[in-house]
């Protein structure tokens, strides 16, 4: 029990609050302390010192970004996500600038979501897969000190295979699907190319990959 993630949801609907808490709740690895649509309640919800938040975007009458940084003023420091509708690019980029660890879409697969908030709570900085090339292009000049036809020749055939992939917006599963592979296979092929790259994210290993995409006028190779 001491090994489960502890989560707490913030979404002004009530309707998603159930849902999302019964989808997590049935994972072996979770624990919902509990869900809410107001600060003050939340703040009690913070007392039991939850491994993540999940928080909508879209909310009354604080916003998640706004109520993301009202927290982060009074000292809280658990990581988050923001799981919501919205899929515009400057939503994306002001909730990572905000300091969030993730960004889901309500309307992704449930078994991508729970996937993708495991991701979250090891480390990884993760969004949902239709928002991937958004990323790729928010990061893109934040690695120019890497080579990347250098880097990239460390990895084997297929590892640059499931690294296109994933350049692609691709989850692990689909990916799976794709090449005829386990879903265990993938994921242990995605942990082998972030160790070789050096890099925390698969976020950063597609702007990696993009990059080399790129002839030296910037001019997409890919597409000739």
């Amino acid at each position: 029990m001491s090994d489960k993630l502890k989560l707490v949801l913030v979404d002004d609907q009530g309707l998603c609050r159930r849902g999302l808490s019964e989808l997590l709740s049935n994972c072996y690895d979770f624990t919902v302390l509990g869900s809410t649509d107001n600060v003050v309640e939340l703040r009690k919800l913070l007392k039991g010192e939850p491994d993540l938040l999940i928080l909508d975007l879209r909310m009354k009458p604080l916003d998640g970004i706004s109520l993301l940084q009202l927290l982060r003023s009074e000292g809280c420091t658990t990581p988050a996500v923001m799981l919501t509708m919205s899929d515009s690019g400057t939503d994306l980029t002001n909730a990572i600038r905000a300091g969030v660890r993730g960004y889901l879409l309500k309307d992704m697969a449930p078994d991508d979501v729970v996937d993708a908030i495991r991701r979250v709570a090891a480390g990884e900085l993760v969004v949902a897969p239709s928002m991937t090339m958004i990323m790729i292009d928010m990061l893109r000049g934040e690695q120019s000190g890497q080579d990347p036809k250098n880097s990239l020749k460390l990895l084997t055939e297929r590892e640059r295979e499931i690294l296109q992939l994933l350049a692609r917006g691709e989850s692990n599963k689909a990916i799976a699907n794709t090449l005829k592979i386990s879903y265990d296979t993938v994921k242990q092929h995605v942990r082998h190319i972030l160790n070789k790259l050096n890099l925390s994210s698969r976020v950063k290993a597609a702007v990696l990959f993009a990059k080399e995409q790129e002839s030296p006028n910037g001019e997409d190779v890919s597409t000739r």
